[in-house]
């Protein structure tokens, strides 16, 4: 069970793997920590699954730092990965800034999409101080450009790609990267090549942690689930069920 990111290196040494969860609010918070997770993330997943908008374009910085607040009132234990919402790290002061606002707001990491590209940025950040996790492979904030979320890694220019980035992270001091959507293959190369612990998503059962959207683990979000997401519980029928069983209490007629 992790108490800091600090034990990411010593799990990864040795062969131990780590679980993340992706948290938006304080109850999930707190049972998550309380479950014994090791990582939570506060993704810009919480524009579809919470906001109930159609990617994670349109999540801005004050939502994240919201719900990155309301998810540290929530953890006695378990360290927060914050994600940067789209076009708040175009630049590396951009990224700074946008990176100490979520560290204010309570998260003890902070985690953007790209490789080779952000490098300056990610150094900014670094070299702040602030712990850096990065996100390569499948990139939902450029899912608009890219039309759809595909699969990464199928082709050699691509893992060569893939590769390059995760390197380029590592070197520049993430102490973690994302790995979403990626060839099961690829990710375990990068596995091995990288010091950072690598975190899956929909790349296979050779990383350092699996990472999965609460929602889609709990059966919370019954509208669409991702295919490499098995729930194991179901929520949202449990909900409805209460509901019901509630209306059928208030609206039924008193015995004479």
């Amino acid at each position: 069970m992790l108490t800091s990111l600090t034990d990411l290196p010593l799990k990864k040494q040795a062969g131990e793997r780590v679980t993340v969860l992706t948290a938006y609010d304080y109850p999930t918070a707190r049972l998550l920590d309380e479950a014994g997770v090791d990582l939570l993330l506060v993704g810009d997943s919480l524009g579809m699954v919470v906001l109930g908008l159609p990617d994670t374009t349109g999540v801005t910085l004050d939502m994240m730092r919201h719900h990155t607040a309301a998810v540290r009132r929530g953890v006695k234990r378990v360290p927060v990965i914050s994600d940067l919402p789209f076009h708040t790290y175009d630049t590396p002061e951009q990224a700074l800034a946008s990176a100490r606002l979520l560290m204010e707001a309570g998260a003890d990491a902070v985690k953007l999409e790209g490789g080779v590209a952000f490098i300056p940025q990610v150094r900014a950040i670094v070299e702040a101080g602030i712990p850096f996790v990065g996100h390569i492979g499948m990139l939902p904030q450029s899912v608009v450009i890219e039309g759809g979320y595909k699969k990464k890694g199928k082709t050699p220019a691509q893992a060569e790609q893939l590769i390059a980035d995760a390197l380029a992270l590592d070197a520049a001091g993430a102490c973690a990267m994302v790995l979403e959507s990626v060839v099961a293959e690829v990710a375990a190369e990068i596995t091995r090549q990288v010091k950072a612990t690598t975190i899956g998503i929909g790349a296979g059962p050779d990383t350092d942690a699996q990472v999965l959207v609460t929602p889609d683990l709990i059966g919370s979000f019954p509208w669409f689930r991702p295919p490499f997401a098995k729930a194991r519980a179901d929520v949202a029928s449990e909900i409805q069920r209460a509901v019901k069983e509630w209306m059928t209490d208030v609206t039924a007629k008193p015995a004479l």
